[in-house]
């Protein structure tokens, strides 16, 4: 069957039923069949079709443009592709209830009746559409039209852009005193408002358009100038939102949601701004050809709870990854005194962790049942993770969830030139070495700390801590060959990351509500002297996010076996540091040989590599997604080959390269 036969086919309802939505149906109908990649082929063959079919094109631009006067397109203008007033989770719960019992279409209201038309299946395909080939078909269709069905058309498209316009304008200017703004920045209550100015200029466009003398050239308004900077003060003003909300100020869902929202609007009364004015026609047919795309993308989504969360908690995400950064360059060492008090910090942390892996076995040996054995460990994990980091110690496998965050803001800083890759790879080599060192430092105390307990153990009690039945569940509970300790270091791994993604939840939580103010007011702690309450009140909002961190993260290691009793599967965790305590006392409590304890070793590098990169690679992808920017895995594995080449000792201790090393391209001496 030829092209030709196939459009009759798909075109053919359009002599018996010339309705708007029979129009469509065919037009999307022929548009979506076949695969995304052939849409613009499809739509190129339908221009050419009308183009030589004059009577088709005539019914399909009568069925579309020609009822087009008599349908609302108002609704369409402030809904799709806009947030609801309502709030994101009543917009998310009102999405379920629609998609569980959708609502009645009204067939007179544009935004309903793209939704009968349009699913969410259809948007690879709208997203292959290129805007030319709408712009052809556009063209084809307006001039299949005679003269006065041309200004019908236009006069009601502009008719309802405008009430959409001023509808939007004063929108924007209601949410100007939400509490939630006037938080994050409170020069509202001082400084004139643009958002009010946007409004006024708007409504004194939209009255001047609604006259004749607005038809006229644009040097007849030249207020139009004025309007366009009301709107740039606006979009400035959004912006600093932004940046402050997503900075040391905190956000909030609902603050995110907001913005989003007040960004939507603002370019959604962009649009309708030059599709109203009296300017060229050029810009006029690009926005309106970007405003179509907006509406059937919108559309699309109109459904999708994962769009609107996603949408919504782009700022949120921001903030919490921010703060991870701001916390993540304190991990990174790049020069050797650094690296020696990373090493340091983390054997500090390799000492308390050994003691805590003879708790938890001590626990184990006491026969207690699932439930209280649990929160028992639980405490232990969560109780020493803080106790490690309010003394100031690394735990290695800490780092990436802090560290990702600092390199997703090296790639935001660094989006253009060919210097990228090659900064990328220096600081991806930074990382690297900063995390293996606090694994050394980890490993190697933990071992030095186990050893010190068994032998004190066997000079005071002449019996190891642990005994035949302990030693070779441990030496099997780090086997890879053995047990499934690889999968367990990678949820090991899983609860790294999400423990990074709740320390910057309480940081960003405790910039949001103000702890520090809170507490120094905080009623409870006025007989603390001020100075004393101050200092506390200041800790507690720095470390809110580390200490609930650590300890959450203590909990889901202590928690992950008892889900697994729960569930019938088999569930639990390996972590490099408890991992080589466990060796240590397993080893030195009946020793079997250099080759066993070698091998042992192996292993515990094993679970630590798991850890480290399940963790980073999880925590460096939100973070890439949180400020819409991504790598090239080529580009950057080139440039951390080419680093290695360079100087393979720096990928294990921070070296000083000489400017001839470090390329030409820098000029200058510089330390790893």
């Amino acid at each position: 069957m030829t092209v030709t036969s196939q459009l009759d086919d798909a075109l053919a309802s359009l002599s018996e039923d010339n309705r708007l939505e029979t129009c469509l149906d065919a037009l999307f109908g022929w548009l979506r069949a076949g695969s995304p990649d052939a849409a613009p082929e499809r739509l190129e063959a339908l221009v050419r079709y009308l183009d030589e079919n004059a009577d088709r094109a005539r019914q399909l631009a009568e069925g579309i443009l020609g009822r087009f006067s008599e349908l609302e397109v108002y609704p369409a203008l402030v809904r799709l592709g806009i947030l609801s007033r309502e709030g994101l989770f009543r917009e998310m719960s009102t999405r379920l209830y629609d998609r569980l019992n959708p609502p009645p279409v009204d067939p007179e209201d544009s935004s309903d009746l793209l939704a009968s038309l349009i699913t969410r299946h259809d948007k690879p395909w709208l997203e292959a559409l290129p805007a030319h080939g709408w712009l052809r078909l556009g063209r084809v269709l307006i001039s299949a039209l005679d003269a006065d069905a041309r200004q019908q058309v236009r006069i009601h498209l502009q008719e309802e852009c405008l009430y959409a316009l001023e509808m939007l304008a004063i929108w924007v200017a209601a949410e100007e005193l939400d509490p939630e703004l006037m938080r994050i920045d409170e020069r509202l209550t001082r400084i004139d408002s643009p958002f009010i100015a946007l409004q006024r200029e708007v409504h004194a466009f939209v009255e001047f358009r609604a006259t004749p003398a607005g038809e006229m050239r644009r040097d007849d308004y030249p207020a139009l100038d004025h309007l366009w900077v009301m709107l740039d003060q606006c979009n400035d003003q959004v912006a600093r939102f932004r940046r402050r909300g997503a900075g040391s100020l905190g956000s909030s869902v609902n603050a995110s949601h907001l913005i989003e929202r007040l960004e939507d609007t603002l370019r959604r009364i962009e649009r309708l701004i030059v599709l109203t004015s009296p300017t060229a026609r050029i810009p006029c047919a690009r926005s309106g050809l970007r405003l179509w795309q907006e509406l059937l993308l919108a559309t699309a989504e109109k459904g999708s709870l994962g769009a609107v969360w996603k949408k919504s908690t782009r700022m949120v995400s921001r903030s919490i990854t921010q703060n991870k950064s701001d916390h993540g360059e304190h991990y990174i060492s790049r020069d050797l005194p650094s690296y020696l008090r990373l090493v340091a910090t983390a054997a500090g942390a390799g000492v308390i962790i050994a003691v805590m892996a003879l708790i938890k076995i001590t626990i184990e040996s006491w026969g207690l049942s699932p439930l209280p054995q649990t929160l028992l460990v639980s405490f232990n994990y969560g109780l020493g993770f803080v106790l490690v980091h309010l003394l100031h110690f690394t735990i290695a496998t800490k780092q990436p969830a802090m560290t990702a965050a600092s390199f997703a803001a090296e790639v935001e800083r660094n989006r253009r030139g060919r210097s990228v890759s090659r900064k990328l790879a220096r600081l991806l080599l930074d990382v690297n070495r900063s995390q293996w060192a606090a694994v050394w430092g980890n490993v190697a105390a933990a071992l030095l700390t186990a050893f010190a307990i068994t032998w004190l153990a066997l000079a005071a009690l002449g019996t190891p801590p642990l005994d035949a039945e302990q030693i070779a569940y441990q030496l099997r509970a780090i086997s890879p060959v053995q047990s499934l300790a690889l999968l367990y270091a990678a949820i090991a791994g899983l609860w790294l990351f999400c423990s990074g993604i709740i320390a910057g939840f309480f940081d960003n939580r405790a910039d949001h509500v103000q702890l520090e103010r809170r507490l120094v007011s905080h009623p409870a702690l006025q007989r603390i002297p001020r100075h004393r309450r101050e200092r506390l009140a200041h800790y507690l909002h720095e470390n809110y996010g580390a200490l609930a961190g650590n300890f959450l993260f203590g909990v889901l290691l202590g928690m992950t076996g008892y889900v697994g009793y729960l569930l019938g599967l088999p569930l639990d965790i390996r972590h490099v540091a408890f991992s080589s305590a466990n060796l240590g006392f397993a080893s030195f409590s009946d020793f079997q040989g250099w080759p066993t304890f070698l091998l042992g070793l192996l292993f515990v590098m094993l679970i630590g590599f798991v850890n480290l990169w399940v963790s980073f690679a999880l925590a460096l992808m939100v973070a890439l997604r949180s400020r819409g920017c991504r790598v090239e895995s080529g580009i950057l594995l080139a440039g951390v080959k080419d680093e290695f080449f360079r100087n393979p000792l720096r990928f294990f201790i921070p070296t000083v390269l000489s400017s001839r090393k470090s390329g030409a391209g820098d000029g200058r001496q510089e330390r790893g």
